[in-house]
């Protein structure tokens, strides 16, 4: 068993197909699906119902894939803590942004983050604010850039700019 299969199962179960797993872990699709037999023929379960489309983890394959997910976050903690203790910053930092925001904020920062942590790879997503929320409370991204007050999770929020909200109409309106 490999970091990198439970990495392929994980992928396996958020995306619910195989091309688009294989698009996300950066493999072609028969290399995703070979290691996810390899490592069902390791652990002689089988964790994908294929004949469901879209696929569906089996209930082996639920709690199976729920230890994946804990065991990489333990793995990515180790390499963070060992990257910390060397005083070096590398390694993805996955940032999710709001569509209406990223086309803005991120050309602020990319080239300048770039240069100054180039050992650091930034993997930036734009998605909708509960899909990073749920993303952020499960650990899949590490930072969330949306529009707040966020009620109803536990996180630290950082205000990064005010905007002023204004509308725009005829004089005669």
């Amino acid at each position: 068993m490999t970091l990198t299969q439970l990495e392929y199962i994980v992928a396996l179960d958020k995306h619910r197909h195989f091309i688009a797993a294989a698009e996300h872990c950066f493999v072609t699709q028969p290399t995703l699906s070979m290691g996810v037999k390899k490592l069902e023929e390791e652990l002689g379960v089988v964790l994908f119902d294929r004949k469901q489309n879209p696929l569906v983890p089996t209930k082996m394959g639920e709690q199976i894939i729920l230890k994946a997910k804990q065991l990489l976050k333990l793995s990515n903690e180790l390499i963070t803590f060992v990257d910390f203790q060397q005083n070096q910053l590398s390694g993805p930092l996955r940032i999710g942004v709001i569509p209406t925001l990223a086309p803005y904020i991120v050309p602020m920062f990319f080239k300048a983050f770039i240069n100054e942590y180039p050992e650091v790879k930034l993997v930036i997503e734009e998605l909708q604010s509960h899909v990073l929320l749920e993303q952020l409370r499960e650990e899949l991204i590490d930072v969330a850039i949306l529009v707040t007050p966020v009620k109803g999770y536990n996180f630290t929020q950082i205000p990064l700019y005010d905007e002023p909200f204004v509308a725009y109409c005829s004089e005669g309106h």
